[in-house]
């Protein structure tokens, strides 16, 4: 059955059947009052150190496991209260199989034991049977939220034929998800031709692959613009950039010899902005990518953001929002799970009294990574 690319709509549900996919109008208020006092719940190993318990107040640590009771405010949108493993509730009745938890399957085996006693516990103190061998029709036809579905965990896109994502809004509220096929790929960005290797997603383009370039669970990540490169709005071209500091080129070199992925995420709304010149500002913009890779000499994963930073709705991959690392951790490094403590992120947007924006620093905070600004990192 094909997967069909949803565009986010909190006033939206989706129901699964065998014969497709047909979408409702979510209009009834008695239904709006039903989806949001019925509490969802989903698992997962805390991304930082950020997150505080709601029952007991007190910090959620960096990678620990916690676990979220998903609930639609007033306004439509899903929150999620994120719960140290023995402070969620036992009498929540969202508790009715593994299958209903989200994200129960990505566990380690150990940690799904714990998630199994917490339900036998909330199961004996309801009256409730637990029942694990759900039929999987059954589940395909219930009512599921937009935004409530399990993670994708696996390959890169290109070994499968669909897959599904989340890419989350904030950096611990609430999260959209939006659904990729093989077809949604293409090899140009609207009218607008790309580079050999270089893909196109929504408001996304990629260079995917490199010779060389391989997953890791350790990340360095870079803004280009201002940090790895020297360039000015008002000249165009692959050529017209130069480095902005010498040490770049062995600082990259020594990273990916110990076992780093670089990756670039940058922001280019003239791709979008440019309607009539958008393919000369494609052309300089991978061009440049391109000449900086082939300098520096080592591979390099790179995500462009297109969408304009006043867009309505805002884009979910333009920094500060963090929809272009998400796509990386899901899709484009081989399953592995982030070591967030040797990651970082390096950029020149920090708010600072002379910064163009805050875009890059508040982008690693809402990941959780290390941050930088070039001229402390690259410093001779």
């Amino acid at each position: 059955m094909p997967v069909l690319p949803l565009a986010f709509n909190p006033f939206l549900l989706v129901r699964f059947n065998p014969t497709g996919v047909a979408l409702f109008p979510f209009v009834s208020s008695k239904m709006s009052s039903s989806s949001s006092s019925k509490a969802k719940v989903v698992v997962e190993y805390a991304k930082s150190g950020r997150s505080t318990c709601k029952k007991c107040s007190t910090a959620i640590a960096a990678s620990s496991l916690r676990l979220g009771l998903v609930t639609r405010d007033s306004r439509g949108y899903d929150t999620t209260k994120w719960h140290h493993l023995q402070c969620l509730p036992l009498n929540s009745n969202a508790f009715t199989s593994t299958n209903s938890i989200g994200g129960f399957s990505s566990l380690k085996s150990s940690d799904q034991e714990k998630v199994k006693k917490l339900m036998a516990d909330s199961s004996e103190s309801s009256g409730k049977v637990l029942d694990e061998e759900k039929d999987s029709s059954s589940e395909k036809n219930n009512l599921l939220e937009v935004g409530l579905a399990d993670d994708c965990h696996g390959s890169d896109l290109g070994e499968s034929k669909t897959k599904r994502m989340k890419l989350s809004v904030s950096a611990e509220g609430d999260k959209l998800e939006i659904a990729i096929s093989a077809s949604d790929i293409k090899d140009k960005y609207k009218d607008a031709t790309l580079l050999p290797q270089w893909k196109a997603f929504q408001t996304l383009i990629f260079l995917e692959k490199g010779d060389g370039l391989h997953a890791s669970s350790k990340i360095a990540a870079f803004d280009f613009d201002g940090c790895l490169a020297k360039t000015s709005v008002k000249m165009v071209g692959a050529d017209a950039w130069s480095l902005m500091h010498p040490s770049i080129p062995e600082k990259l070199q020594g990273l990916y010899n110990n076992g780093f992925k670089l990756v670039i995420f940058t922001n280019e709304s003239n791709i979008e902005r440019w309607k009539n010149k958008r393919q000369v500002a494609i052309d300089s913009k991978l061009g440049r990518l391109e000449s900086f890779i082939k300098l520096v000499g080592v591979p390099i994963q790179v995500f462009i953001a297109c969408g304009q930073s006043k867009g309505q709705p805002e884009d979910a991959y333009r920094k500060p929002k963090t929809g272009m690392w998400h796509v990386m951790e899901k899709h484009f490094n081989s399953g592995l799970k982030i070591d967030m403590d040797h990651s970082f992120y390096v950029g020149d947007a920090a708010g600072r009294k002379d910064d163009h924006s805050d875009a890059d620093i508040k982008f690693a905070e809402a990941i959780g990574l290390k941050f930088y600004v070039p001229e402390e990192y690259f410093k001779s």
